[in-house]
């Protein structure tokens, strides 16, 4: 006898309100047994209240996660123009309608082959991405991590913006960098430890960069690609089973971070995925490591940071350490107990593979064990700072404002190296080194590619070895990847050494046999035979190998770079020059202040300004001319490097009587920021002797004047002409910037509550009419708050 769908659906459906009942019954039943043993054995009410905190904490983490991971994914679900439009305040500022409608042409090509992507990919996680996840975890005492089920889904990556490069790149090749983000239903289940998990809502957002070369006469006219992210991208995903216990802050964030370190290890500057796409092309022109140069980090110290610890008397201090972050580099400082300024006095050296478009980032966090050892760090704030501005100065000092923190600066000294063909220039490299007097630092860089190896040694009788090389220079070891079952393995693997001292210093390079951890030759190099090569490098050559059979050979490239000191560039743009004209410059990452220059610094000639708009040429940008603000400041002169920028002094009260306000004001394309710096005020008027104003200046974005867009200076006591040296940071996209005020309100903070008669004088300025490629330094007119509510 045959039963109807209707029956059928109207008898699961009570069977469902049935086991719901129950399981409701039951869950009730057991809070009341839970509190009733808690009861019975007299614990304490902390083992009650502490998992429903826990609980509660990770409910509204993981709300919060899914709403945003919904919005990644209807935007990934939406047609190709809408999603590129609809993020187009949010694209990079060198994406222009044309690649727009590129991008709209690559995400259709992209979405007809997802189908053959899905089967690659699937390749790649298993062989490349799994093995160094199942490695990374057994760090953790996490063991046998395997993935079960690949399945990328059919919504493929999105291309949001595309820049084609035409200058300062080679000949022979291609560059693009493409805004992708990724957002699809994917459907991943691995196996960890014997439990069963899965990962959904997997998203990824990045800028990848697509470097075509050799370019050849041949199909298909390009010899291979690089593949790279230019600084590291942001990942999120959900996990779905019984990994779903662990999706909570602090625990689940070992699982992101090691995804994130392992995309880091295989395709985040300086690592890039080579694909090969002609047999013409030799390995070593798309594996071998490019470095332009390397940043040197001096972090000094950071003050005022906020105060996370929890002592008897309210909130204590913090255990602050920092984290220092260049594409897939990361160092960390020591940690400093209990204090708010600490002085870490930490050097790093980082290779630089694109200075132009990679980031130097410094996250400053609180240490705390957290619960049952799973370590839960506060956050203290964030500083960053384009390499491509350090680069052009040569050297750089500077207190840097924390982003996403209330308050709180770190102290960086950076400096740029070069790398020299000249083993000359070894001897002042070696004297800084000794004048510094820090034993980790370097005067050389060494890049070796090691193509293979000829003739091993059988580690057993029975079976050829898997193996690999161990690499290692001073206190620094790499290894090459395992290759199964071969006596005449082929690695082509770059690596680069950072070389304390190039005279002294010895390579030494070991093959191991995987399997049974014999040694299968090994050799030893000293670094300072390069000097006498030319150009410092040798190419392809064999050595032969010790303590192996007697045809046992390597076969390398290598080359030797000296650090020199680089010259600031003397192309270096209207930015910078506006900025070092100030007192106080704003750094090219994050908000700065710079620490005053040596007495044998020559300054820069002050060009006297105009005082009023209306003296000012018709080339001028009138981004500052609004209904209540007057200006002063040095046109843009025609077929000139002249910039805006004004004296550090000024005598006059303005038109209103009410005092002047001097401010940088710069966005900065590459971050997506506007850049307020907060100079001084000068000649605030008093209207009685014995009350002298104790001002400070605080800044508002119009028009909704959000509370989140309020930024205040500190308060000078007692002080007509208050110098401030603060800087100011929003993060607004090129398309939001056109939207927007500044209000700038200097105030005073004698009165006890604030009111108008705190307000000693406003300015407005219209973000719409900025220049965005040039800043300027200037002088405002304070005007009445009467002024703008006309």
């Amino acid at each position: 006898m045959s039963v109807s769908k209707e029956e059928a659906m109207e008898k699961k459906t009570d069977t469902s309100g049935i086991l719901s009942i129950i399981f409701s019954a039951v869950k009730k039943a057991s809070v009341v047994g839970i509190v009733y043993l808690a009861g019975y054995m007299q614990w304490s009410v902390a083992w009650f209240i502490g998992p429903i905190v826990l609980f509660v904490i990770r409910d509204q983490w993981k709300k919060a996660s899914d709403r945003k991971r919904t919005i990644a994914k209807a935007a990934a679900l939406a047609s190709e123009k809408d999603v590129v439009l609809a993020r187009l305040g949010d694209l990079p500022a060198w994406v222009f309608f044309p690649d727009i409608e590129r991008a709209e042409w690559l995400n259709r090509i992209i979405k007809q082959v997802w189908p053959n992507v899905n089967h690659y990919a699937r390749d790649l996680i298993r062989d490349s991405i799994q093995p160094n996840l199942r490695e990374a975890l057994e760090a953790y005492k996490l063991t046998g991590f395997k993935f079960e089920r690949i399945v990328l889904g059919t919504v493929p990556f999105r291309i949001g913006g595309v820049k084609v490069y035409d200058k300062n790149i080679a000949r022979n090749e291609i560059v693009m960098d493409l805004d992708i983000f990724y957002a699809g239903d994917c459907d991943i289940t691995f196996y960890l430890a014997g439990i069963k998990g899965g990962i959904r809502d997997f998203q990824l957002h990045g800028m990848l960069r697509v470097v075509m070369k050799p370019l050849i006469t041949t199909i298909p006219l390009v010899g291979g690609l690089q593949v790279f992210f230019l600084n590291n991208p942001d990942i999120d995903f959900d996990l779905i089973g019984i990994a779903d216990l662990l999706d909570m802050p602090g625990l689940s964030d070992i699982l992101r971070r090691i995804v994130v370190e392992t995309v880091a290890s295989m395709m985040v500057l300086p690592n890039k995925f080579p694909i090969k796409l002609s047999d013409e092309v030799e390995a070593i022109e798309l594996k071998a490591p490019e470095p332009e140069g390397v940043l040197r980090v001096h972090v000094v110290e950071a003050k005022h940071l906020m105060k996370k610890d929890i002592g008897m008397l309210g909130k204590g201090k913090s255990d602050p350490y920092a984290v220092i972050t260049l594409g897939a580099q990361e160092f960390k400082t020591k940690v400093i107990d209990n204090s708010v300024d600490p002085k870490w006095d930490y050097w790093c050296e980082a290779q630089i593979s694109s200075s132009e478009s990679q980031l130097l980032t410094v996250n400053v966090w609180d240490w705390d064990p957290g619960l049952l050892g799973a370590e839960n760090h506060d956050y203290l704030g964030r500083a960053t700072v384009e390499v491509s501005n350090i680069v052009k100065k040569g050297q750089d000092d500077m207190w840097i404002t924390l982003e996403q923190a209330k308050h709180g600066m770190v102290h960086l000294r950076l400096t740029w190296l070069t790398l020299s063909d000249d083993y000359s220039d070894l001897k002042a490299a070696l004297e800084e080194t000794q004048q510094l007097r820090i034993t980790t630092m370097s005067t050389a860089l060494l890049t070796i590619f090691i193509d293979s190896a000829k003739s091993l040694p059988q580690a057993r009788a029975s079976t050829k070895p898997d193996p690999y090389a161990v690499l290692k220079v001073g206190n620094t070891t790499q290894e090459t990847n395992v290759l199964m079952r071969t006596i005449h393995p082929v690695w082509e693997q770059g690596f680069t050494f950072l070389v304390a001292n190039p005279e002294s210093d010895t390579l030494y390079l070991t093959i191991i046999d995987k399997k049974t951890t014999n040694d299968l030759g090994q050799i030893t190099f000293n670094i300072s035979k390069l000097s006498k090569k030319t150009r410092m490098e040798i190419h392809k050559e064999p050595f032969s190998l010790l303590k192996s059979g007697p045809e046992s050979k390597i076969i390398w490239s290598m080359h030797l770079r000296v650090l020199k000191h680089a010259e600031p560039a003397t192309d270096v743009d209207e930015e910078d020059t506006a900025l070092q004209r100030s007192d106080s410059k704003v750094s090219t990452g994050s908000t700065v202040q710079e620490v005053p220059q040596t007495p044998d610094v020559k300054p820069e000639p002050i060009i006297e300004p105009k005082e009023t708009l209306d003296d000012l040429p018709p080339n001028f940008d009138e981004a500052t001319k609004v209904v209540t603000g007057q200006l002063a400041a040095t046109p843009s002169s025609e077929g000139s490097d002249l910039v805006h920028r004004s004296p550090s002094i000024t005598s006059s009260t303005g038109i209103h009587q009410l005092g002047r306000i001097q401010l940088t004001i710069r966005y900065s394309i590459q971050r997506q920021r506007l850049i307020v710096v907060v100079h001084k005020v000068a000649n605030i008027p008093q209207k009685d002797q014995s009350d002298i104003p104790d001002p400070y200046v605080k800044l508002y974005l119009l028009p909704e004047r959000a509370k989140d867009t309020k930024r205040k200076t500190q308060v000078i006591k007692d002080n007509c002409d208050p110098v401030f040296d603060e800087t100011f940071e929003y993060v607004l996209s090129q398309g939001e910037l056109h939207t927007k005020q500044l209000e700038v309100t200097v105030a005073s903070q004698k009165q006890l509550f604030y009111g108008s008669g705190n307000v000693l004088g406003m300015v407005i300025i219209d973000c719409e009419k900025l220049n965005v490629n040039q800043p300027y330094t200037a002088w405002f007119d304070l005007c009445p708050e009467s002024e703008y509510e006309r």
